[in-house]
């Protein structure tokens, strides 16, 4: 037990003394992430999460960190029921408007700070969290766990995390784990709980300059008996 704790500090909560955000709070920093710029992302849904979820029958589903809304759209275009949580108000707002543009009504946002959301148990088929790593406190493994309760019998938390660094470095110190390491840190019940998938997947990725190279995600499939 000692190990595991000692594992989810260093994966989950590593942050330097000098880091340039240790005085924002985690909804300022994402706030000021989202404003200070049109817009953060692509748009796309992240082809890893895509690529292990297009195989589950449509329900309904969280997304975790949701950002401006493309794994929930996505979801949505898939026939699931999906609701997107994060916690900048920028981030959600865009969200909302691409769904809207897009005519889809089961894709819905809520602004909420996932360190005290608590969902309603065993009430949703598929809880997704897209490289949910932080550069501020955040304690990931707790908003997991609660996500976790969310699920109901026969329904999958899927995680997809940074394996190694953008240098490609492994080192647990840089926020990164393997999947087997998630697991390990998530501990939940083996009674109610199996491991279906828990591997290291490439990823192929081009830069801003137009270099493309290969991430290393870890994939973590659980699912719930």
């Amino acid at each position: 037990r000692q190990h595991k704790k000692s594992t989810e500090s260093a994966v989950r909560n590593h942050r330097s003394s000098s880091d340039p955000y240790d005085h924002l709070s985690p909804a300022d920093y994402w706030e000021q992430r989202y404003s200070s710029s049109e817009r953060v992302w692509s748009g796309k849904v992240n082809a890893t999460m895509a690529d292990v979820v297009i195989a589950f029958a449509p329900g309904t589903a969280i997304d975790l960190g949701c950002g401006e809304g493309g794994d929930v759209l996505w979801l949505a275009e898939q026939g699931w029921q999906a609701q997107g949580l994060d916690i900048s108000a920028t981030a959600v707002g865009r969200a909302r408007e691409e769904a809207a543009t897009r005519g889809l009504e089961s894709a819905t946002f809520t602004a909420t700070d996932l360190s005290s959301w608590r969902p309603a148990p065993e009430s949703v088929d598929l809880v997704t969290a897209s490289f949910f790593q932080s550069n501020v406190a955040l304690d990931g493994v707790a908003i997991l766990r609660a996500a976790a309760s969310a699920v109901r019998s026969g329904g999958r938390l899927v995680v997809a995390s940074h394996a190694q660094g953008p240098d490609g470095s492994t080192h647990r110190g840089t926020a990164v784990a393997s999947a087997r390491e998630e697991a390990d840190s998530l501990d939940l019940p083996a009674e109610q709980w199996t491991i279906e998938v828990a591997e290291e997947r490439s990823r192929p990725t081009s830069g801003h300059d137009g270099q493309h190279s290969e991430l290393l995600d870890a994939v973590l499939v659980m699912r719930r008996r």
